[in-house]
């Protein structure tokens, strides 16, 4: 796991002072504390910092082709090289090194742009052409590797693994994007359609850009998308079995590593059935650790220390407490654009934790988004029924009026809080899910904004690209869009901008084998009583597991790693919810009203409603104004 960085230069090819690419790489050298390089030539300069996992000492970056006619800077892991280097090899290609690297320079010069799709793993690099002089952008089918690219003044590109290694070149401009404000809020964190400054866009997952020097910037071209649209037939038995085989293949593949690896292991149904296959598949215990909070109801850390015990694994367990958000300051500069999803603090947390033992990890993220394992997924799967009972006027006029008039009334048990359904099947399935899946929604917003602001996002509503996705899924039910849309927008903007953000602060590369895309499209094909039956998401993964995991771990209700910042907000962090509503520093920029800022913080700590998440990207969101020198 590693860092890129570059400069490509259009028109006449101007010279890459090596210096300045330099300084983009160190300011990512939490990523690859290992060793670092750069390569220039007129037109163009690729930097890089190295994590050693595999070939530890045999492959510095950039790499130049045995040729030389090709370098790269990569970032990931291609878990099948060594398939494909014994595939290139009796094509004739030559290697130098043991390493995945190498492997994709050759891909490169057997099946040009096609070369990434026949890469497995995890992934972002640039590699440039000097016969073509091309450069060749490229990311993973999900997003689990992130590139950002800048256009600079003076009329250049730049891309960097992060945005902290852009924002050290010295001609990136630091306005901010109103309309990634809308989004931050609505979501909680800025998705990959959008740079949180106006200068700056990410590569889209499963996508990638070749730039020409003599010719205008070209757009983003996608290579790999997942459908929903096809149905795979089989009996039970049959489909459990290859779902195990695919999960089994997923999990070996990615423990290969030439250093110490582990596993975190939550107590959930996915972190432990990857442990599960890792133990099976290992002859020594495998390295666990969890993080568990100060706060009962929501500590499962006794349900991985029970896991751990049917594997024999050796296990790690922490706490995270309210003092730990002393840290908030550092917690903030790790994402550099505004990040609010609060499990990102005991994801650090556990990072570390991990980081103590080994320097690899398995994670179970993926799972939820491929196999329907939300809440929201059981949901929204039967507001999609009673949308197809009831006429759209009956449910716009009657429910919307109930909901608008229905009060927000968070202290009220879970099945009496009616609001948001019944303002969710009021509006289209893409428009209820959407308010399912966000965290501030539209009506709050608009209380939220100031006149100034309402005029700077216009029309534009951060829903708007979000339903967008689900409309034009290749699909065929209301949970497919669903878990198309969090397979495309989700997952890459939130849960896994958390993981690689936070295991790289520390140094710790984090593998996600339930991301494997042959899972992935398996999953995407499965009849939806596959994914769904009754109350119970990821049917066929729980049945799956039943022979390795007991019930009591498979079928107790989805916690999910869910931090009590509402309850700290009201507690030992009431003063830090106070200080959001008198902040002067987001006042100055006239985004938001400030009285009814302070009305939501005086609510919250009385116990009258729960804005603790509102409060809480409030909070992310000063903080990361002051980091990037906005405010």
């Amino acid at each position: 796991m590693c860092a890129i960085a570059g400069i490509f230069h259009y028109g006449t090819p101007k010279p890459v002072e090596a210096a300045r690419v330099e300084r983009m790489c160190d300011a990512m050298v939490h990523r690859g504390p290992d060793g670092g390089g750069v390569w220039t030539a007129p037109g163009v300069g690729l930097g890089h910092r190295r994590l050693s996992i595999i070939d530890l000492a045999g492959s510095p970056q950039p790499m130049a082709s045995v040729d030389e006619r090709a370098i790269i800077a990569f970032n990931g892991e291609i878990y099948n090289f060594r398939e494909l280097r014994r595939e290139l090899a009796q094509a004739g290609a030559q290697f130098r090194t043991d390493g995945d690297t190498e492997v994709i320079l050759a891909a490169w010069q057997r099946w040009g742009v096609d070369c990434v799709k026949h890469l497995h793993g995890m992934f972002a690099f640039a590699l440039y052409d000097r016969a073509a002089r091309t450069l060749f952008l490229a990311r993973d089918r999900l997003g689990v590797k992130p590139l950002y690219v800048a256009h600079l003044s003076d009329g250049s590109i730049a891309f960097a693994s992060e945005l902290k290694g852009l924002l050290a070149h010295p001609l990136l401009r630091r306005d901010v994007d109103p309309l990634a404000v809308e989004d931050y809020l609505a979501w909680g964190y800025v998705p990959d359609h959008r740079g949180f400054l106006k200068a700056v866009e990410k590569l889209p997952a499963g996508h990638y850009r070749l730039l020409h020097h003599d010719r205008a910037l070209a757009s983003p071209v996608q290579w790999w998308d997942v459908s929903f649209a096809e149905r795979r037939k089989g009996r039970e038995a049959d489909l459990s079995a290859e779902l195990l085989h695919l999960m089994r293949q997923a999990v070996t593949s990615r423990m290969v590593a030439d250093v110490p690896l582990g596993a975190f292991l939550s107590g959930g149904v996915d972190s432990s059935s990857v442990v599960a296959l890792m133990a099976e598949a290992s002859h020594d215990p495998v390295r666990t650790c969890s993080i568990g909070f100060d706060v009962a109801a929501l500590d499962e850390t006794s349900y991985a220390a029970k896991v751990a015990g049917l594997f024999g694994t050796d296990h790690q367990s922490g706490t995270v407490g309210s003092e730990e958000f002393r840290e908030i300051d550092r917690l903030a500069a790790m994402f550099d654009e505004p990040f609010a999803d609060a499990s990102a603090l005991p994801t650090w947390r556990v990072c570390a934790l991990a980081r103590e033992r080994v320097t690899v990890a398995l994670s179970g993220d993926g799972a939820d988004e491929a196999l329907a394992g939300y809440r929201r997924h059981i949901f929204h799967a039967r507001e999609e029924a009673v949308r197809h009972m009831l006429p759209a006027p009956f449910r716009n006029r009657v429910l919307g009026g109930l909901g608008a008039l229905y009060p927000k009334a968070d202290w009220l048990p879970r099945p009496l809080r009616a609001k948001t359904t019944l303002l969710s099947l009021a509006d289209s399935g893409e428009g209820g899910y959407a308010r399912a899946v966000g965290i501030t929604p539209p009506e709050l917003r608009q209380r939220l904004y100031s006149p100034d602001f309402l005029a700077l996002r216009g029309d534009y509503r951060a829903e708007m690209p979000f339903e967008a996705t689900m409309r034009q899924a290749p699909a065929r039910t209301g949970l497919d869009r669903a878990q198309y849309a969090d397979l495309k927008f989700w997952l890459p903007g939130d849960i896994l901008t958390k993981v690689d953000r936070t295991s790289m602060a520390v140094s710790l590369e984090a593998r996600e084998p339930l991301l494997d895309h042959r899972l992935i499209e398996f999953a995407a094909s499965l009849p939806q009583r596959m994914r769904i039956r009754g109350r119970q998401g990821k049917w066929l993964l729980k049945q799956t597991m039943r022979r390795y995991l007991p019930d009591d771990i498979l079928f107790r209700p989805k916690q999910g790693f869910v931090t009590p910042v509402s309850a700290w907000l009201r507690g030992p962090l009431a003063g830090q919810a106070r200080a959001i509503a008198a902040g002067a520093s987001l006042n100055q920029l006239g985004w938001f009203d400030a009285r009814t800022i302070a009305k939501f913080a005086d609510d919250h700590i009385a116990g009258k409603s729960d804005h603790g998440r509102l409060l809480w990207q409030l909070l992310m969101l000063d903080r990361s104004l002051r980091n990037l020198g906005v405010i």
